[in-house]
């Protein structure tokens, strides 16, 4: 099966299983994906994320993270769609929360979070709000 959008797939796989309260996810692997399971790590919104090789694309298998019996992601979503390209220059990031969550921006210098974009003076491409 085809899908046109794989940055929203993930995000859906990713609140499904955040939703039913799952250990792990899997999603079909790529570059972009593995780059914003780095900064879900790095922001402390999951445990790691591990890639397993299965001949093909390979797989990313996110380990959620839960307190207790309470999520730690809040709520994640898509912002930039492939229909509706959200873009924002340096200045006007959007903050998510009054800066209680992430915005995740594909930026010429990579993927990174609207505040890593803020200090390196790039815009982009708005990919998602996580809370």
């Amino acid at each position: 099966m085809q899908i046109s959008d794989v940055i929203a797939d993930m995000l859906t796989r990713i609140r499904n299983a955040n939703s039913a309260k799952h250990e792990t996810v899997d999603i079909p692997a790529s570059g972009m994906k593995k780059a914003i399971a780095d900064i879900l790590v790095e922001e402390g919104y999951v445990k790691g994320y591990q890639v397993i090789e299965d001949g093909k694309q390979g797989v990313i298998r996110i380990t959620l993270k839960y307190n207790g019996k309470q999520r730690v992601i809040q709520g994640i979503r898509r912002v930039s769609k492939p229909g509706l390209r959200i873009y924002s220059n340096c200045e006007n990031m959007p903050k998510v929360m009054n800066g209680l969550g992430i915005a995740i921006v594909s930026t010429s210098k990579g993927i990174m979070t609207d505040k890593k974009a803020r200090t390196e003076n790039v815009g982009g491409e708005v990919l998602a709000f996580v809370w």
